[in-house]
């Protein structure tokens, strides 16, 4: 899977509020975009003055950059494309933040009971051409693409070599390496002096520094199909994620780019899931996880992560939240709380 993961980021666009500012604050405001990961990267950030700001920002977009040539299994010559083509019985020495990665990515996997599974690359790629408007595969092509898949074939040897064991596994970050770049980033504002920023991985995921100048926090508008509910939640020093399954393709069969690891089969989902958790990394794997996961898996997988509360809403407007800490406001508030507390 590409960095991009086609039309779905770009449909869960979560809006960000502006906020009032004073005229010596606004003064000290830099905002900033780069296209990198297949997205458009931005950042807004405040510093003590706008040189400092602006360079701080030039620094955390290089820092995207540079992650981009180790995650991405679209560069032929990335760390990642050479991990996949050499690990197969082998370990293989990565960098630290590639080993880092793969071992936050595993936990998720491992909470869910491999609803999240960044080795489902295979099967992806399988439904691809059916996604286009072509065949879908065939129940052979299906069956030798699943035994590719597993991410309990991935052996971390610490403190920086993986193996593969299959001889066809494929590791694919998309669905976390936003998540992992937008911290990475977000670290770097911090040393560089910034204390109130946002991050926006091309509103996929979105990560709060601090919060503006006289406010609170960062209001941030996330993601409603329906048009009818208007999420909001108020970050700080949190990050948001948004995760919906493309529309439906002109086959019946093909429903979109998120594979379920359970039957191999793209899944079938009209909601759109948004989760708010203390870090990129987390929030991104999460609203993955539990998109696949449904809303009363999901419920229960957020009951036991402290700092996690996620929202689904479908098209008939109806929204569902669990929560574990975090604060989602609807308007209207119609919501039905699944686990913990509002």
């Amino acid at each position: 899977m590409r960095w991009n993961r086609g039309h779905v980021w770009l449909a869960a666009l979560l809006v960000i509020c502006a906020v009032q500012a004073s005229a010596s604050d606004a003064t000290r405001f830099v905002h900033k975009k780069k296209y990198v990961m297949g997205s458009v990267f931005e950042i807004v950030a405040y510093g003590p003055s706008i040189e400092r700001a602006s360079e701080a920002i030039d620094k955390a977009m290089a820092e995207v950059a540079r992650l981009d040539g180790v995650m991405s299994n679209y560069l032929p010559d990335s760390e990642l494309s050479h991990l996949n083509a050499t690990a197969k019985y082998r370990p293989q020495v990565v960098s630290t933040d590639l080993y880092r990665v793969i071992d936050e990515a595993l936990t998720y996997s491992r909470l869910s009971a491999g609803k999240f599974d960044i080795t489902v690359g295979p099967l992806v790629d399988l439904w691809k051409a059916a996604l286009r408007g072509g065949e879908p595969p065939s129940k052979d092509e299906e069956a030798a693409a699943r035994k590719c898949v597993g991410y309990d074939k991935v052996k971390l040897i610490p403190p920086n070599a993986i193996e593969f064991r299959s001889d066809c596994l494929q590791i694919d970050l998309g669905s976390v390496g936003k998540g992992y770049a937008v911290d990475r980033a977000a670290e770097v504002l911090r040393k560089s002096g910034i204390e109130s920023a946002l991050i926006d991985a091309g509103g996929s995921t979105i990560y709060a520094i601090g919060s503006p100048p006289g406010q609170q926090g960062w209001l941030v508008h996330m993601r409603d199909p329906s048009g009818q509910v208007d999420p909001t939640v108020m970050l700080q020093d949190a990050s948001v994620s948004t995760s919906e399954q493309s529309p439906p393709s002109y086959l019946t069969s093909a429903a979109g780019h998120i594979i379920d690891p359970a039957n191999g089969l793209p899944l079938r989902t009209h909601d759109a899931i948004s989760v708010i958790a203390k870090d990129g990394t987390s929030s991104d794997a999460l609203s993955t996880t539990l998109l696949l996961a449904g809303l009363d898996e999901g419920g229960r997988i957020v009951a036991k992560l402290s700092g996690v509360a996620a929202i689904w809403i479908g098209p008939d407007g109806k929204p569902h939240i669990a929560s574990n800490g975090p604060k989602i406001l609807t308007h209207p508030l119609n919501t039905k709380t699944v686990a913990g507390t509002n």
